[in-house]
């Protein structure tokens, strides 16, 4: 009985925290709260074992860094990476308030972030400090990088971070771990890789007119021809999900597996007013644009989506861009090795979670987290947010996380974590070479993102 009372003391005392985080506003509140928690909480009184600070190579746009050495610094590092940036939120279809960290009597939290991602921040700094106080010392030096912008396409976070001094200060780094998603089954998903993310513009131009008349050749359906092909493109792409022919274990393709295709903007028009809330619906628009979301899978490189465009594009004589705020990598798809031959932390992630009794699904992840950049330096990385037993609902209306889940990742962070700082330094960490590309090693050959 004792030792259910001191667990939920404990309980009680991460899940305050937890709240208390959620509730942060600004990025500035945000990373200050951060730095000032993973100082209390992982000093311990031995300021030359840990150093935490905050850096801002964007204006307004903190990164907080914290580090805790280990015994053997120069060995490769384990990094914890994560964002605290949130996407925006509808108050209007919630249930509570999405800022307030809301926890009900049936043992949910709900707020944003819950699970996208600042349960796994607060795991980590929890996860750690439980191990210092038992008077733990990691052999290895394990660095905090808690990043904005995530959500925006990491350019003014990850990016930047990447590129710092403080970067080159921490290396060399031999694996990352950041945020995956959650599984509604028994399993953890670990991703070591993920689709790319294309943003594209396309723009139609065409005579105007009387809508009274039979012109031809105009902008809308210039611009919805392209539309219809691209749809029938994601209809032949949503096919493939699933089972294809065989048996039901033979071939089954899940979401990281296909390409996605979403119409996600369309513009046209002539506005009669400033708002643009009233049309000339009696004028043919003579320009008529739109704008594509489209996912990568490990099979389909820049080049074959560039070329479709071209050739959907060609007919109609409608030209395509892409999203100059959202310039994507040149570089094929770069996945983190699971061979325990090549990358030796993977098969220490393996056993841990075998020996805690939990089954792991190795995916690719179908959306675009922080980790592609530094899998592009050749630097392994896993997504995995312990998450199981539970509904996906990052970024959607009334996001909550079940306190027993929450609890439960701060105990597979307390034994993950110390095996892999811990492991034997004779252990080689994975090369760049050794860091599977589909197709050749990265080189980092971004297109210029303009910012």
């Amino acid at each position: 009985m004792m030792k259910s009372a001191v667990d939920s003391a404990f309980h009680h005392h991460f899940i305050v925290f937890y709240v208390k985080f959620i509730q942060q506003g600004s990025y500035k509140e945000a990373a200050n709260w951060l730095k000032h928690t993973i100082t209390n909480q992982l000093q311990g009184g031995k300021k030359n074992v840990f150093a935490c600070e905050i850096i801002e190579p964007v204006p307004n746009k903190p990164i907080v860094i914290g580090s805790i050495f280990g015994a053997e610094p120069n060995l490769p590092s384990i990094v914890l990476n994560g964002h605290y940036d949130v996407v925006p939120v509808a108050e209007e279809h919630w249930d509570v308030n999405p800022f307030e960290a809301v926890k009900t009597n049936d043992g949910r939290i709900y707020g944003r972030g819950t699970q996208d991602m600042k349960c796994v921040l607060i795991q980590y700094i929890v996860a750690l400090a439980r191990g210092l106080e038992r008077g733990w010392t990691p052999r290895r030096t394990i660095n905090l990088t808690f990043v904005p912008d995530e959500e925006i396409g990491g350019y003014a976070g990850m990016k930047q971070l990447l590129g710092s001094p403080q970067w080159e200060r921490i290396q060399p780094v031999g694996l990352v771990l950041d945020e995956g998603v959650a599984n509604t089954g028994e399993a953890f998903t670990v991703f070591q890789g993920e689709r790319k993310t294309i943003w594209i513009r396309l723009e139609a131009t065409g005579p105007t007119g009387h809508a009274s008349r039979f012109v031809e050749n105009t902008a809308v359906p210039k611009l919805m021809e392209v539309c219809q092909k691209a749809l029938a493109f994601r209809e032949e792409q949503r096919r493939k999900l699933g089972v294809e022919g065989g048996c039901a274990h033979a071939s089954s393709k899940k979401l990281g597996d296909v390409a996605t295709l979403n119409i996600t903007m369309l513009k046209s028009g002539f506005p009669i007013n400033e708002k643009m809330e009233e049309f000339a619906l009696n004028t043919i628009p003579p320009v008529a644009q739109a704008g594509f979301d489209i996912r990568l899978p490990l099979n389909m490189s820049v080049e074959d989506i560039s070329d479709l465009l071209n050739e959907w594009c060609a007919d109609e004589g409608v030209k395509w861009e892409f999203s100059p705020w959202h310039l994507p990598s040149l570089n094929p798809h770069c996945i983190t090795s699971t061979s325990r031959e090549k990358n030796p932390f993977w098969g220490i992630f393996l056993d841990t979670m075998e020996e805690m009794g939990h089954k792991i699904e190795v995916e690719v992840l179908p959306g675009a987290t922080d980790s592609r950049m530094v899998r592009e330096l050749g630097i392994p990385a896993f997504g995995f947010s312990p998450m199981r037993r539970s509904p996906i609902l990052l970024h959607e209306h009334n996001e909550y996380i079940d306190e027993s889940v929450f609890i439960e990742g701060i105990g597979v962070y307390e034994k993950l974590l110390p095996r892999l700082a811990d492991a034997d330094p004779s252990m080689a960490a994975p090369s760049p070479e050794e860091e599977s590309c589909v197709a050749k090693k990265c080189k980092m050959m971004s297109v210029p993102n303009g910012q």
